[in-house]
């Protein structure tokens, strides 16, 4: 039987660095951390490790730690006898166990209570693990941990025990963030359009304009590759088919009838304000004078930074697309249409 590695898509230099790394610690039978912000792919990396050791034909078995409580995640990982609590009717093999002579992939480790950190300790150090009831079993299992918290801190301050860090770190896979790796956002971002518009059944994708493609490059992606595919297929989804796709909808809460609310200041907003010159103090006119001077002055700016892409302009000023419109209305500052995006 043959089985593939899961794919990973990039050609930039920090992702095939990546690449392998984790080639070549797959085939060492010790633990491994996987490193990472939220939607970096921390999941399909420890796929990877596991596909790529000699373990690749036994069982690969995934739990996410944050997902359960402390006294259902000791039960689901180490399993438990029968009448061991309230509802044990009978014994229950843990997901330990069930990864014998695999691979066990622990998501959100950073999340386990001290009590289920000790017991992994020991299942990692001497293969042992207890389940909850009192009997013992042996076994063999490789750990790969995943998280997007600072172990080393967290170990430091008492939150994380130290000596399971320093079995669970005998390497450590620290994957880049996508505003990291850019050029390997078109590729990406074509790859998800043409798996939405296979799920939508459209005989074809138009392809991206140049000003969508420099809207995807422009953005941070805090959420990296995951908040990428949810927006290119939102994107996809209300695209016109048969025109190339244009705009990205990188806020599904965008919206003109959106509640009033007062949101803490946006980092793009504030640093435009920051960099935004004060006017020249004038004695000519009234203070509401002064400030729509002001407002015009950054407004034009912000158009000029942004080659007015209106759409990138009010993104980094923390204004929605229609807010933005309005501004430019008011100060008669809708470019020539040459210029629109």
């Amino acid at each position: 039987m043959t089985v593939t590695p899961p794919s990973l898509l990039g050609e930039s230099p920090a992702f095939l660095a990546t690449l392998t790394h984790v080639s070549r610690v797959a085939p060492l039978e010790r633990p491994v951390l996987v490193i990472g912000e939220r939607g970096t792919g921390k999941e399909l990396i420890a796929a990877r490790l596991h596909y790529l050791s000699q373990r690749w034909d036994r069982p690969f078995v995934k739990v996410n730690c944050a997902a359960l409580p402390e006294s259902l995640l000791d039960s689901e990982l180490f399993g438990h006898e029968a009448g061991a609590f309230t509802g044990a009717t009978r014994r229950q093999i843990g997901r330990i166990e069930q990864a014998d002579g695999g691979t066990l992939f622990l998501d959100e480790i950073a999340t386990a209570s001290p009590a289920v950190q000790e017991k992994l300790l020991r299942a990692v150090e001497y293969g042992e693990i207890e389940r909850v009831g009192g009997r013992t079993a042996t076994v063999d299992v490789r750990v790969v941990g995943a998280t997007n918290a600072d172990l080393p801190a967290l170990a430091a301050g008492g939150r994380f025990r130290a000596d399971l860090l320093d079995r669970l770190a005998f390497d450590v896979v620290t994957l880049p963030p996508l505003r990291a790796r850019p050029d390997d956002i078109p590729p990406l971002a074509e790859h998800f359009a043409l798996g939405m518009v296979r799920e939508l059944q459209r005989p074809l994708f138009p392809g991206f304009t140049d000003a969508a493609l420099d809207r995807l490059r422009g953005h941070d992606w805090p959420g990296n590759v995951r908040e990428l595919r949810n927006a290119v297929e939102r994107s996809v989804a209300a695209a016109d088919p048969d025109e190339p796709l244009d705009h990205i909808v990188l806020d599904p809460f965008e919206s003109p009838w959106r509640p009033a609310v007062a949101p803490t200041a946006r980092p793009e907003a504030a640093s435009a304000l920051a960099q935004a010159p004060a006017p020249a103090p004038t004695f000519d006119g009234g203070i509401l004078d002064q400030v729509r001077a002001f407002e015009a002055s950054i407004l034009g700016e912000a158009l000029e930074r942004n080659r007015f892409n209106q759409r990138q302009t009010a993104e980094s000023l923390g204004l929605g697309y229609h807010q933005l419109r309005g501004m430019l209305k008011k100060h008669g500052l809708i470019p020539p249409a040459h210029l629109r995006p």
